[in-house]
């Protein structure tokens, strides 16, 4: 008989990572020479109830891979629509060494990614953040980004004004100023050209903004960002859906995470690369970003996120690390 092979819950990984050093440990990655272009392409397989996603990775000492599933009917079902189990192996051996609750691994690395992005892109000065969506994520990327940048007030923009309003009373027990407003403005009568009222002068006044949400097409007209706000996409990763539109991307210095990945799954770059907006040498990625070699321009600065399995592996190994 063996032991049983650990399990490390959500709230042991919330315990032993906070955001903040989740940032700094991906930073100290990167300087370290991890490469997010040789990490390998992850395998979408579509099956009855939704889709299945294998991310795998290796680096330094370990070696891992996430199992992620995303049923689109589970809400329904009062289940959560993604779900997944992170599995971290030894890197010279190959024996498992612990499983990990792994959508807790991408609530935490997700939001952890984008705040390394925007320590490097954003104004210092930080200001005014919209956040599009209300889950998890829109949560979590409140979270990652006052701790990077001076937060001084919150707008949530999301589908549901109820959970819009709970998440901007979440905020306000943080201290930041918050309100909710809803619908997001592709989800408004008019569509992405509603630039009007409360929703258009929060985008235009905004010095962050992020988009967490499910949306297949962009969430505002690029035309409102102004000259020198940050705007971070996290929410597709597939190539015919978008959050952001091509005024804005056209406009934008943007960086990736890895250009293979971003060419292959992020639709805010390839619908852009594919009409001829841009080229694929408009693109930075984040590698880049940490070591200096982008730098912003007079326009808009952009972070598109897809998530990346080398992502995961670094917050997997640094947790089971703290762990033993």
């Amino acid at each position: 008989m063996t032991d049983a092979l650990p399990y490390l819950d959500a709230a042991t990984l919330e315990r032993l990572l906070p955001v903040e050093r989740a940032v700094r440990i991906l930073e100290d990655a990167l300087r370290a020479g991890l490469d997010p272009e040789a990490t390998p392409q992850r395998p979408v397989v579509d099956v009855p109830a939704g889709q299945l996603l294998l991310m795998p990775a290796a680096a330094g000492r370990y070696v891992g891979v996430k199992a992620v599933t995303i049923a689109p009917g589970n809400p329904g079902r009062g289940l959560p629509r993604i779900q997944g189990t992170y599995l971290l192996l030894d890197g010279e051996t190959l024996a498992p060494l612990a499983a990990m609750d792994g959508i807790a691994i991408t609530s935490l690395r997700t939001p952890a990614v984008s705040a390394l992005a925007v320590r490097h892109l954003a104004d210092p000065r930080g200001g005014k953040l919209v956040v599009f969506g209300s889950g998890p994520q829109a949560w979590g990327h409140v979270m990652a980004l006052k701790e990077v940048r001076p937060v001084t007030e919150v707008t949530i923009i999301a589908r549901d004004l109820g959970r819009a309003e709970a998440l901007a009373a979440r905020c306000r027990t943080l201290g930041l100023p918050s309100r909710a407003l809803a619908p997001a403005l592709s989800g408004a009568p008019g569509g992405a050209e509603q630039g009007t009222g409360d929703r258009g002068q929060a985008v235009a006044e905004a010095d962050l903004i992020v988009c967490c949400t499910t949306a297949r097409e962009p969430l505002f007209p690029g035309k409102l960002a102004r000259d020198g706000v940050t705007v971070v996409a996290v929410g597709s990763h597939e190539p015919g859906a978008r959050e952001l539109d091509e005024d804005l991307i056209a406009r934008a210095t943007v960086v990736v995470e890895a250009r293979a990945a971003a060419l292959v799954e992020a639709g805010d770059v390839i619908i852009p690369i594919r009409h001829g907006t841009i080229t694929t040498g408009h693109l930075g990625n984040l590698a880049e970003l940490i070591a200096g070699q982008v730098v912003a321009g007079p326009g808009p600065r952009v972070f598109k996120s897809t998530g990346m399995a080398w992502e995961d592996l670094v917050i997997a190994a640094a947790a089971y690390e703290a762990w033993i």
